[in-house]
């Protein structure tokens, strides 16, 4: 009886953290397995996880059924959650370039009002990211898995400028003064 109790808490508990976070389906891949009677069929399913609040995370599944696959990629992605610094809370800090095998993806800051401008998969990373300036542009293979892992790439080598001031024991405020500085005369050499 107190054991039952104690998984129906343990159940809740787990719904309430899952429902902060939202799922997008990227791809599904039907597989065949050709056996005596017939085929025999499979799901692969990607999924893409995050809070929308700069924690964002992906994964892969495989089962007999759709809702199975999906549900496997679901938890393996809330699994492999990874935190992105995000300027404003909108954008990338900087520009950066991510790949994985012959996918090859450039992510490039934006203004304010530019929304997210990007193919298929990498869409649903920004979306679930809860970035809402981007240009994103991809090179070479268009295949949703490899372009989904090398946008994950691409967002792994994201530094904020609190990281950059650590690594190089210097205060915040001096690193983006020096920012402003080299924004500001490009500005006056076209005066």
């Amino acid at each position: 009886m107190a054991r039952e109790r104690e998984h129906r808490e343990r159940d809740r508990e787990r719904e309430e953290r899952d429902s902060e976070f939202t799922d997008k389906l990227v791809h599904i891949n039907r597989v065949a397995k050709v056996v005596k009677g017939g085929r025999r069929f499979g799901f692969a399913a990607l999924v893409v996880v995050g809070d929308q609040k700069g924690r964002v995370g992906f994964g892969h599944g495989k089962a007999r059924e759709v809702p199975e696959a999906i549900r496997k990629a679901t938890d393996a992605a809330k699994r492999g959650l990874m935190r992105v610094p995000l300027r404003e809370g909108r954008t990338l800090h900087h520009d950066v370039e991510g790949r994985h095998g012959a996918g090859k993806v450039f992510l490039r800051a934006a203004s304010a009002g530019t929304g997210i401008i990007a193919g298929g998969p990498m869409r649903a990373v920004f979306e679930t990211l809860g970035m809402q300036d981007v240009v994103a542009k991809s090179i070479g293979s268009s295949n949703p898995y490899n372009m989904v892992r090398a946008t994950f790439d691409a967002l792994k080598r994201q530094d904020s400028p609190r990281a950059v001031a650590a690594r190089r024991n210097l205060k915040v405020s001096s690193l983006q003064a020096r920012r402003r500085d080299t924004d500001a005369e490009p500005a006056a050499a076209t005066e």
